[in-house]
């Protein structure tokens, strides 16, 4: 089967533009589920400090036959570790049992407790220090961003955000992309796609294309050049969803599908969470 295509951040470094989210899965499914993962063809595994699983993906990926620097690892900072980044980055490489990860983001800007530039500053200088090859940040609204870069000088390589044929956030996608900002979609299906896998523009693509509704929306995120990292821990999904290299929706397709956008958040409201 095709790999992943690759994209390339603005720090020079690559990534695969699809990888396997492990966000709710418990570190005995996390070892399975990567398992299967690698020996389809994946190599980016996206997870946090949050979703308490970071053991059970060092021990995937200690298990693995793959050379360490064949695999993209991200990992992120939560919100209460903002304030002691260092700390937090030792604690997450222990548990993954790595000398760095591929990529390290910040999970929320968290506004209302106002930490988020200090930690900022401090991941640019572990990134320094090689223990993180890429820094990020996710749910970071334009006016967090623009304080980044104002303060720093230094962009994230990526902003992870909610993003999904229900809420496309196309202000905030071309903003990211005219600061050269990669946009990664999380929670890309809906959740399960209640009221996307069923929608009659996808059941049609998916008819045409001899696909599942879940392989039009992961492909609907690849043609519009976003990264994209569904979660699952079903073996069969996990295939699924990594069998959309073998076909392209078209442009008049993508129109048809951006005209779903509702605005419809499943997750927190970055302005306010955490605070």
């Amino acid at each position: 089967m095709t790999h992943p295509t690759i994209i390339r951040l603005q720090d020079g470094n690559i990534m695969p533009q699809l990888g396997l989210g492990v966000w709710k899965a418990t570190n005995e499914e996390v070892v399975n589920a990567i398992d299967k993962a690698l020996e389809i063809g994946y190599r980016a595994i996206d997870t946090a400090a949050a979703y308490k699983n970071e053991e059970g993906v060092g021990t995937a990926i200690r298990q693995s036959s793959l050379p360490r620097e064949e695999l993209f690892i991200t990992t992120k900072l939560w919100n209460d570790d903002q304030p002691r980044p260092r700390q937090a980055l030792e604690a997450s490489l222990e548990k993954l049992q790595l000398d760095y990860v591929d990529l390290w983001l910040m999970h929320w800007p968290v506004p209302g407790k106002d930490h988020y530039l200090e930690a900022w500053q401090g991941m640019i200088e572990l990134q320094q220090q090689g223990l993180v090859k890429s820094i990020g940040v996710c749910n970071f609204q334009i006016e967090h961003l623009k304080k980044l870069i104002d303060e720093t000088g230094v962009a994230p390589v990526i902003n992870q955000i909610e993003l999904h044929p229900l809420m496309q956030q196309r202000q905030l996608h071309a903003w990211n992309a005219t600061h050269k900002i990669q946009t990664e979609s999380w929670s890309p299906l809906a959740q399960g796609g209640e009221g996307v896998f069923d929608n009659k523009i996808i059941r049609h693509l998916a008819d045409k294309y001899n696909k599942t509704p879940a392989q039009i929306v992961i492909r609907w995120h690849l043609d519009n050049g976003l990264v994209v990292i569904p979660k699952s821990v079903t073996p069969s999904r996990i295939a699924e969803n990594f069998a959309v290299w073998d076909f392209r929706l078209e442009k008049d397709e993508l129109g048809e599908i951006a005209k779903m956008d509702i605005g419809k958040r499943l997750g927190p409201d970055p302005d306010t969470f955490g605070a």
